[in-house]
């Protein structure tokens, strides 16, 4: 019966097709995804469960925690804007969809909350609060789909589980995304994420597509941006991520039997992150961490006034052990973690003396790189020995990646400072060293359990580009 629906849909757009006269211009509108029945907008929604569709362009206020049953489906249609109230959060079991376009994208927010722009600090800025709560899907929640949404001021601390879990969720939690299904499917693309007290991301397990996304402000005085761990699985490739406590990208294999946690990480582009974190200087990087027995793919990544640059964990630290897995496996989906092709900028010493991390407080194994901006193997030599304690001032303002509008170098403590994107622009100018100094068949993304789909999976795997970063001068990579 679908296919004679289908079939008569087509001869019927046929058929108008056939009788338009020459030289009409008849546009024929692509109706939106509806699943269910229409939410309707309707004073504040309580507390409860829900499935369906929220509808295009309409503004909804959520008085409460949000849930989907196992098996059911929530959809939010393109230009929909969600207040959370009352520290709400989103509680899936089944399947949430959320379907924003560039011209009419998705808000979840916090109403209460207004973005600052320029200088932020923990004490003066409420995104490093937590406002609404987050998205946070369990071990039946068999999808997620983020495009094109705004998540804004999340974080607000949960009050009580809201499913059992084996992980590390507990009450008093303040993720804004938390995915436990190891079989499940996690795609977030052309988003955005402003704010957060903690990791803004928690993966615990399934498969994952996150490309082409805005982090800002993420983590107040510790905190990753995408932290995947247990046995996830997927790509974290064209992200902007600025001014984070922490680690922008991370991945670890915490809380599983199931296998390791394996991630390629490529043509990101990393702003002013590291420089929140109060615990230990040296015991978390600033840019990309590899640790606890996962695999990684790091290349072609713009590095620019972080605290520390790709770092490969080499042994315990207190009571957890960061060792990555170096080792060669042909079997896995990722053979052998490995790296290069990755460009650094540092305005003082202490950060270009991080491009190659050093073991400061953790022992660590990233290999100086003859292929990096600038050449760590050459600087260093044939007889550094990974870890050990080098004098980076020579680098200092060396490879300007001459964005289109940003200020480089920068002024004392900028980047400690300036923490979103605001009006700067991160593509970059003609000329810039970082153009056509990527690979692009030094590796090959991770395809297997991403489903291609334009609801009910990614839109689109981008490969690796030639040019260094997130903004490729062919008008690849992110759109933002």
């Amino acid at each position: 019966m679908k296919k004679l629906k289908l079939i008569s849909l087509g001869l019927s757009l046929f058929a108008l097709a056939a009788c338009s006269k020459k030289g009409d211009k008849a546009v024929i509108s692509i109706p939106l995804v509806q699943i269910g029945k229409p939410i309707p907008n309707t004073g504040t929604l309580p507390a409860g469960t829900y499935k369906g569709t929220m509808l295009t362009n309409q503004t909804y206020t959520i008085g409460g925690d949000i849930t989907i049953n196992a098996g059911d489906t929530l959809l939010i249609q393109k230009g929909v804007k969600l207040n959370m109230t009352n520290g709400a959060n989103i509680i899936n079991n089944g399947t949430f969809i959320s379907l924003g376009t560039s011209d009419a994208p998705i808000t979840i927010t916090d109403p209460r909350r207004s973005k600052l722009t320029g200088a932020s600090t923990v004490a003066t800025d409420s995104a490093y609060v937590g406002g609404w709560g987050g998205i946070y899907s369990s071990s039946t929640a068999k999808l997620v789909v983020l495009k094109w949404t705004h998540l804004d001021f999340g974080g607000a601390a949960l009050k009580a589980l809201p499913f059992p879990n084996g992980n590390s969720l507990k009450a008093g939690a303040q993720y804004i995304l938390y995915f436990q299904n190891p079989t499940g499917v996690f795609i977030m693309e052309d988003s955005w994420m402003y704010g957060s007290p903690d990791d803004a991301t928690r993966f615990y397990g399934g498969y994952y597509n996150i490309m082409r996304n805005t982090m800002e402000k993420c983590g107040s005085t510790g905190g990753d941006g995408f932290n995947a761990k247990g046995s996830s699985m997927g790509n974290m490739a064209y992200n902007l991520i600025i001014g984070g406590a922490t680690n922008g990208t991370k991945t670890a294999s915490d809380g599983t039997t199931a296998g390791e946690c394996q991630f390629t990480m490529y043509n990101n582009t990393y702003v002013n992150d590291g420089f929140r974190n109060s615990g230990v200087y040296g015991a978390r990087s600033g840019s990309v961490e590899i640790e606890n027995n996962s695999r990684a793919l790091v290349y072609n990544n713009l590095i620019v006034d972080c605290n520390f640059g790709v770092r490969i964990a080499g042994g315990p630290g207190g009571a957890k052990v960061y060792l990555a897995d170096t080792t060669s496996n042909p079997s896995s989906v990722i053979p052998k973690t490995a790296y290069g092709y990755n460009f650094y900028y540092a305005d003082n010493a202490a950060m270009a003396g991080q491009f190659v991390p050093t073991s400061v407080a953790q022992p660590v194994v990233t290999h100086p790189q003859a292929t990096d901006i600038p050449n760590m193997a050459a600087f260093l030599g044939a007889s550094y020995t990974f870890g050990f304690v080098y004098n980076g001032s020579s680098l200092v303002g060396k490879n300007n990646p001459m964005f289109v509008n940003y200020p480089l170098p920068a002024a004392t403590n900028f980047w400690i400072t300036q923490a979103s994107v605001d009006s700067y622009n991160f593509h970059l100018q003609g000329g810039s060293p970082a153009i056509g100094k990527g690979t692009t068949t030094a590796f090959v993304p991770i395809t297997a359990g991403i489903p291609i789909d334009p609801t009910f999976g990614s839109s689109g795997i981008t490969l690796p580009g030639k040019d260094m970063g997130c903004y490729q001068v062919d008008g690849t990579g992110n759109h933002h």
